[in-house]
This record gives C-alpha cells, structure tokens and sequence, in this order.
C-alpha cells in the first residue's frame, strides 16, 4: 500500500535550517550553554585561537615615539571533528503517546500527527546534547567523539597540576582541596570578571553537605547553600569527571562546532516509502572540538 500523501515524516535540514535545530541541542550542553567556555559557532574547517602576552609597556615620557614593551603572539588551533548521528526508532513505540483521535488510517499507512516529526527530532536532540556535554571534558580523539578539555589540560605543560595523591574527594575534606586549589591560582587572574572554578555534579554535592555540617547561616540542612568559595564563584560542568576540578577564565577554555555554517545537517527519513517498515531513521551531522589559552592561568586539580 502506498503511504497517503501527506504522511511521510522525511525532511532535510541544512545548513542554516539546521541551525535551528543544532544550535539549541548543543547549547543544552551545560557548559557550553551556561558560559562555562567560550563558544565559536561558525568553524567550517579550523580555528587558529590566539594568546596575546604583553610585557613592559610603561616607560619615561619623551618628545618622541619610541617602542615600548614586548608583546608575544601565539596560537593554538581548534580544529573540530566531524561527527554523526544515525538512530532507527520504531514508530509503533511512539504511538501510545499521542490521543488516538491524532493518529487516523490503517496500521500500514498510519497518518502521523504533524508534531511527531518535532517531537522525534526533539527527542534525539536531547541525546546529542548529554553526549556533547560528556565530550567537551571527557572527550577522546577516538571514535564518535573529540578530546576533551580534561585531556588538553593534562598535555598542556603550562597548566598549573594540582594533585591530592588518589584520595576522593568527599564532604570531609572538600574545603580542604578546594583551598589547594584557591591557593595555586596565579595573582594576575585571580580577580578577572570571568575567572571561575570549576566543579563535578559530586563535589558540589560533597561541598553542599560540608556547608550543612557547619551550619550555613544557621540553617544547617535547611536552604540552598549559595556555590561558592571565598568569594570565588564555583560552576557545575554536569560533564567535569569526579574527583577533579578546573579553576580558569572562560576566555581560556574553547569549545568550536560548525552549527551556524553549511555544513550542518538533520534528516528525518521515513523508511515506510523505502522499504514498507515502521521505522523511522534519524541523521544528523555536526563537527565539535575543544582548546585552552594561557595554560599558565589555568589550574587543573586531580584528585
């Protein structure tokens, strides 16, 4: 039988269409839809990310213009990975989820609700962004995903080791290591507008009991204790590995994709005009890629 007109649920979507739909899944991300990096949307192939160090530029007023300081130009480059998503769902799952007055016809040449298709997509969004937001710290140059920062930070000879010799942290001793940590920041970025620390789902859960035990404004376990330390705000990257902890500007961790260009790409491909099946297949194809700047600034804890 063939499938009414009307009832097939494939589209294309690309470049700026796909956008669209790209764009907000990966910003669902949590570090990189709450600023914890600095995004770059638009990488169609790489980016060279420039650090600019500066020394010595006041010297005695003269009559004449003389050259004064030293400034030292550098680069790394965020080249992103090309990545994709293939999903084949059956749309008998999906049925019972919508009122049955939206699903008329025959089982074969079921008319599908015009929702379904946002409702479809929507749904495997959702698992693009938990992946994305694992990827962007966790990350591996190996198959289906890009190394991380917690990688880079680990290469980078620059970054400032902060290490607590195998033992986890926990609410006995979070204040503990996260004074280490406060300790190693460097004075010149210490009081930058966008310097942070940041934190794992389970230190900030280790961090919230730690405050209760010493009753928080007289509270105890009663309130939201307000997340930070010693004036420092502290962020939770739902991605950060357990036992380990970030302290950086935003200005100097990258994260690069090429949502935003041509080479974006969703597809919603309704197998029933192809093969006669039930299934559903979902494409998509985007790139990601992550960098740090000024390792020198930055202080990576391990615990």
């Amino acid at each position: 039988m063939a499938t009414p007109t009307g009832q097939s649920l494939t589209g294309n979507f690309a470049g700026e269409k796909a956008s669209g739909y790209l764009y907000p899944a990966i910003l669902a991300a949590n570090t990189i839809g709450s600023g914890i990096v600095t995004t770059h949307e638009n990488i169609k192939y790489k980016l060279n990310v420039r650090n600019l160090a500066t020394t010595g530029f006041l010297a005695n007023a003269t009559c004449d213009f003389t050259s004064t300081g030293e400034v030292a130009l550098s680069d790394v480059v965020l080249e992103p990975k090309e990545l994709q998503v293939n999903i084949e769902l059956c749309k008998a799952n999906f049925r019972t989820q919508w009122e049955s007055l939206e699903m008329r016809g025959a089982i074969t040449g079921q008319e599908i609700p015009a929702s379904f298709q946002e409702f479809f997509i929507q749904k495997n969004l959702e698992l693009i962004a938990k992946d994305f937001e694992v990827a962007v710290w966790q990350g591996t140059t190996g198959a289906g995903s890009f190394e991380g920062l917690e990688a880079k930070l680990a290469a980078n000879a620059g970054v400032i080791d902060v290490n607590n010799s195998g033992t986890p942290l926990s609410a006995a001793n979070i204040i503990a290591e996260l004074g280490k940590v406060v300790a190693a920041i460097p004075n010149e970025v210490y009081v930058a507008d966008d310097f942070k620390i940041i934190i794992p789902i389970s230190a900030a859960k280790f961090y919230i009991a730690a405050q209760a035990a010493l009753g928080y404004l007289d509270k105890f376990h009663v309130g939201k204790t307000e997340l930070n330390f010693q004036g420092i705000d502290l962020v939770v990257a739902n991605g950060l590995s357990n036992n380990k902890m970030v302290a950086a500007r935003t200005s100097d961790l990258h994260f690069g994709t090429n949502v935003l260009t041509d080479l974006a790409e969703v597809r919603v491909i309704d197998m029933a005009e192809t093969d006669g099946s039930d299934n559903v297949r979902f494409v998509a194809r985007m790139t990601g890629g992550t960098q740090v700047t000024n390792g020198s600034n930055i202080v990576y804890y391990v615990a």
